[in-house]
């Protein structure tokens, strides 16, 4: 069931695009599965050179590159293609090809000079070159915009940048970095805008230093570590924004984001087809598992995030091209991330529930998938921050609108209009204008996931199987009830942080 049968007329997936991806999956079939055994592959850190050797040969980042430059052409839905046949292999692949392709190639291709899009281009393509971004430092993860790498202007048309970046994936592989930073004053203080420069590790003087890698818990394929960073780039390694640097770095995020499904797509069909065939094969008490209501149950969550994921890539694929600023996406951007990496690991957890023992194993599917899919939920933008900031952006607009009443609001919201008819009772209330930041979260957990209700709906005009669509909402519904619930009889329950007197059960025996 291919998501390009539902796109808009214009961005139909051609014949050669079917071929291409076709190929590749059956390279990723071969190598995973019958050239090396992937389950083994999995408990060992990075991979066999042959193993990115037979995947680079279809360059499959090639999706990500303007058709001038002798790539593909930048399509997203081709990207979300891509990933997808990627996840359902291996989420490490496919996140690498996601590093390379939003957080760098994409961001490079919209902001970076002419003068250096073509020779890099031109190795990631021939050379199979890769890239990624460093934002994140030791002291500032969610914390960015207070990021200290910064950087001057050395007077010959070059720049000196210097500072330490941690949790890059892709650490001591790259062959090209995204390093932002934030320029330094002659008094030393730091600006509040973000630039970003394009360090090339060919070049001598713009190699980064690996300090140090981490023994990272999942995702053993990707290298992650410390960097000192200590380059001097060209003036024109540094990406010219159409405003300001935060909002490129907001443009450049809120698309990452936005492209998540296309991870969450093969990854979440893996747990579905798995599922399903341990429910089928394993028999207990003489029956399969699939026969038993509560195995059903989870069998249809984890089909009702299939679902969900699929009407995200189809919104993606139509929303997320380089032609469209996303920096004002918030809502947007925010609901399909954190929602569907909390569909990820919900559903990978119940895989591993599913298969037991045998599941409980970083050689399994089950339990590789569990601490894979687990830091999705972390990295760009912790999704606790990430719901806060859907509640935020909701409440302030409807500050702007004068309106109190959720439902009311919702029904009017081009991204839920169509979801709030299924909420009529459920969200008919007053909205308190200065919610606790715990009470932001719970709410940005339902926003969320009304948002992608609207999205499977429009999924199902589409033309989407309906009984999938049927089955989606109605476990979506029954969810954001539930977290209603508790949004609604929410406490604020305290910290006690000196704790220990008192609180022995030890002491209490009557023995």
């Amino acid at each position: 069931m291919s998501i390009a049968s539902y796109l808009s007329e214009e961005l139909g997936s051609s014949v050669e695009f079917e071929t291409f991806r076709e190929s590749f999956r059956e390279t990723l079939d071969n190598v995973f599965s019958r050239r090396a055994d992937f389950d083994q592959l999995s408990t060992r850190r990075g991979l066999p050179p042959f193993v990115m050797r037979e995947i680079q040969s279809h360059t499959p980042l090639s999706v990500f590159i303007p058709e001038e430059y002798g790539g593909r052409g930048g399509h997203v839905h081709e990207c979300q293609a891509i990933l997808a046949a990627a996840s359902y292999e291996s989420l490490g692949l496919s996140l690498t090809l996601g590093i390379n392709g939003a957080l760098f190639l994409q961001p490079l291709t919209k902001y970076g000079h002419e003068e250096i899009k073509g020779s890099v281009f031109e190795r990631f393509i021939e050379d199979k070159n890769m890239g990624g971004l460093m934002i994140t430092e030791p002291d500032y993860g969610t914390d960015a915009l207070n990021m200290k790498t910064s950087y001057t202007e050395n007077g010959d048309g070059t720049y000196h940048v210097e500072g330490t970046k941690h949790w890059a994936g892709l650490t001591g592989w790259a062959d090209f970095w995204l390093v932002t930073a934030r320029r330094r004053g002659q008094n030393g203080d730091l600006g509040r805008d973000i630039d970003f420069f394009v360090a090339d590790m060919n070049q001598p003087e713009q190699m980064v230093e690996v300090e140090e890698f981490y023994e990272n818990l999942g995702l053993y394929m990707i290298p992650y570590g410390r960097n000192n960073v200590d380059i001097r780039v060209p003036e024109e390694h540094r990406l010219q924004p159409e405003s300001t640097g935060i909002k490129m770095m907001l443009d450049t995020l809120h698309r990452s984001r936005i492209e998540f499904p296309g991870m969450g797509m093969g990854f979440l069909r893996r747990m579905l087809d798995e599922a399903l065939e341990q429910g089928r094969e394993r028999f207990v008490g003489g029956k399969p598992l699939i026969d038993y209501d509560q195995v059903k149950r989870r069998i249809a969550e984890i089909q009702a995030s299939f679902t969900a994921c699929s009407a995200m890539c189809l919104h993606t694929s139509e929303h997320a091209g380089l032609e469209h600023n996303l920096s004002g996406a918030t809502m947007t951007a925010n609901s399909i991330k954190a929602v569907v990496t909390d569909l990820m690991q919900d559903a990978s957890q119940s895989l591993l529930q599913l298969m037991g023992g045998k599941g409980y194993r970083l050689d399994h599917v089950a339990g590789r998938s569990v601490v894979d899919s687990r830091p999705f939920q972390i990295f760009e933008g912790s999704n606790d921050v990430l719901y806060q900031q859907i509640s935020e952006s909701v409440l302030k607009s409807m500050r702007t609108a004068e309106e109190t009443n959720l439902h009311a609001f919702l029904q009017d919201h081009d991204l839920t209009s169509r979801a709030a008819d299924y909420f009529s009772d459920t969200l008919d209330f007053e909205v308190d204008q200065s919610l606790p930041q715990r009470r932001l979260v719970e709410l940005g957990r339902v926003l969320g996931r009304v948002v992608t209700m609207d999205m499977v709906i429009e999924l199902g005009d589409r033309g989407f199987r309906s009984d999938l669509i049927s089955n989606c909402l109605q476990v979506f519904q029954k969810n954001v009830e539930g977290l209603i619930t508790t949004y609604q009889r929410s406490q604020s329950t305290s910290v006690i942080e000196d704790y220990g007197d008192g609180a022995a059960w030890l002491d209490y025996v009557d023995a």
